[in-house]
Parts: structure tokens; sequence; C-alpha cells
């Protein structure tokens, strides 16, 4: 039996089992650490009846993921009151005397989805979230993407003509950058409106179809990969796909000759099929790293 825990900025959502056909969830507020792990731990050692092997922890961060760090599993820099420079994965490791891996969110999100979703059988895949911010996770080769931190690909640098939108952004490291232009509360900010109760033919959706377009392409362009999957509260609009598919065609214009991208852009760029379970089920791919 396994444990996952996708750790999030207001939920932990926990699991129990070896994939989705016998996973058992719950969730908790996040809280203080203190408060927040109790109630994990709680729920593991109830469920798990002493037969837990491994836990694997997709979490919000920044978050150190280099093992030969003296500070690897802990949440870093992040702004929450009381996880700064806390230490997760060593938690969890005292508190159930399992071995644990622990890595981002969305780098959870995008292994259940090469397991048993959208991305199932493929050497390279990448997941965006867009929502309240923009995060993003890649698979190369078969190997989620680390390297001096862990990819923030909300953060790309992408083209602001400020003449067709003036609106400068939220990002406070860099104001219009993508997750600046395009999460859900830059969409908020910019339109007076959540992104959720605007129109389907109202001028904000081809504006977000266009910075998430430029995002994609720059992924498709350096990593090369094989499918995009796109979630978060913002994608729940069924106009947007459509409309990301044809932009990012426009700006692609050709250059990319493979099939994928000529001709299969409703396979190449794709809702996840896992839906809110991507992250969860992910973090169990993470326990079973842990076990090796």
């Amino acid at each position: 039996m396994l444990a996952g825990i996708e750790a999030g900025g207001t939920k932990f959502v926990c699991g129990v089992g070896s994939g989705p056909d016998d996973l058992k969830t719950t969730q908790f507020p996040t809280s203080a650490p203190e408060v927040t792990l109790g109630n994990v731990i709680g729920f593991f050692k109830h469920e798990g009846r002493g037969n837990l092997e491994a836990i694997g922890v997709g979490s919000f961060g920044p978050v150190d993921l280099d093992r030969s760090s003296s500070t690897y599993g802990y949440i870093t820099s992040t702004p929450k009151p009381g996880w700064s420079n806390f230490d997760l994965a060593g938690a969890m490791r005292e508190g159930l005397g399992v071995p644990v891996a622990l890595d981002t969110d969305v780098n959870g999100a995008v292994l259940g989805e090469a397991r048993w979703g959208a991305a199932q059988g493929l050497s390279d895949a990448v997941y965006l979230t867009i929502g309240t911010g923009i995060g993003g996770g890649a698979i190369v080769h078969g190997q989620v993407v680390h390297g001096m931190v862990h990819p923030e690909i909300g953060h790309l640098r992408i083209p602001h003509d400020l003449s067709r939108d003036p609106f400068p952004g939220i990002c406070p490291y860099h104001q219009d950058c993508l997750e600046g232009l395009a999460c859900g509360p830059a969409m908020q900010a910019r339109w007076g409106s959540p992104a959720g109760v605007l129109e389907p033919d109202h001028p904000a959706w081809a504006l977000e179809a266009h910075y998430l377009a430029l995002g994609l392409v720059n992924l498709t362009l350096s990593l090369s990969t094989k499918r995009i999957l796109l979630g978060g509260g913002v994608m729940q609009q069924p106009q947007l796909f459509p409309l990301i598919r044809k932009e990012f065609a426009r700006l692609l214009n050709g250059y990319v000759q493979h099939r994928s991208v000529l001709d299969d852009l409703d396979e190449y760029i794709q809702p996840p099929k896992l839906g809110g379970q991507a992250g969860i089920l992910g973090a169990l791919v993470l326990a079973e790293s842990a076990l090796a």
C-alpha cells in the first residue's frame, strides 16, 4: 500500500492505494504545519493500518528537490505563513517511518497523467495548470525535468503588445510574464470580473488564448514535447481549447513539420484525462520512486 499527498496552499489531499482503482482519499485545510500534518499523519496511520510502504508528496513550492542538499524536501521561500523553510519530507518520514519522495505539485500531476491519463505511453509530455497562478511540469525521455531548481514555466517571458493590451500584469517579480498576464487573478484584474463569469464571446478569451499559445509555442520549440495538457480553473471554458489551438498553429506558422502539430492539434493540446485526481495519483507514482 502506498500513500500520496497533494499538498496545496489551501488544502492537503491525501490518498492511499496503488492506483485509480483502489484509491481512497480525504482532504484537510492547509493551516499551521503542526495542525495540518497532525491530521495527515493520523489519516495515514488509520487507513494504512501499519501496511504503508512509502509516501509520495506533490507540494506547492518552491521546494528543494536536490537530493544532495541538506534541505532536500523542504518548502523554501513560500509566503504561506508557517511553511517557509519547512521540512515537509522529513516531517512525513518522522511521523510514519517510511521512505518519502517529494516533488512539485505539477510534476506530480504530469507523472499521474503519464501513468494513467492523457500522456500514457509517451516519453515526453508537459502539464500546465492555469488558475490562481500558472505552473507546469515536464517529462523528457521518461524522466521529470529537474535542474538547478525546478522549472517555473509560469514565469516564461512572452511578447506583450502594450498597444493591444495596456494591462501591466500582476506578477510581483516580473509583472508581465505568462502568469502575470494570463492567470485567473490577472484576468479578473484586467476585465473587472472573474474569468468564470465572462461570456464565451468576450474579447478576454481571444487575448487569453494568444498568451497561452505563446507559452506553448516556446515549450514546443524548446522541449520538442509530444503532448501538452492544460488544466486548472481557467481552462474550464469549452471555447478556450479551440482558440488556443488556432492561435498556436498561427504562431508556429508551419515551422515544425510533424503531423502532431500539423494535423493532430486536438491530440497535441488537450485537457488532462484524470481531472482533479492527477495530482494525488502522481503522488502515488512518487511513492513508488521512494521505494526504489
